[in-house]
């Protein structure tokens, strides 16, 4: 592992951040961001975010890291908290509204 970046409490359920995160896993950083731009997903413009300060922090942690050999070694999306909310139904009734948080980890790595 050369460096890493967390977002954490990301306002987005895990699953639809996943479905982003699994097209980018394993791939090299110019590919993984070109898939990131063109994609038409809200998680798409977090994770872009997040690869680029995961690139950055390989570049300041040492100087000889060359950007283009850099690939996604691991990503996971993890569940975060859930905010308990509700609406007011008919007849008295409550309905539960799930607000879903999520944990993102990216590490990038060197090509051997």
């Amino acid at each position: 592992m050369v460096s890493h970046a967390k977002l954490r409490f990301l306002k987005q359920s895990p699953q639809k951040v996943r479905l982003v995160a699994d097209q980018i896993r394993g791939r090299d950083v110019g590919e993984a961001v070109a898939i990131l731009k063109t994609s038409t997903r809200r998680a798409a413009r977090h994770l872009e975010k997040l690869l680029d300060s995961a690139v950055a922090n390989a570049a300041n942690r040492e100087e000889r890291v060359d950007v283009d050999e850099l690939y996604v070694s691991r990503i996971c999306v993890d569940k975060g908290p859930v905010e308990k909310r509700g609406r007011a139904g008919t007849m008295g009734r409550f309905f539960p509204l799930l607000r879903r948080r999520s944990h993102v980890l990216v590490e990038l790595d060197l090509r051997k």
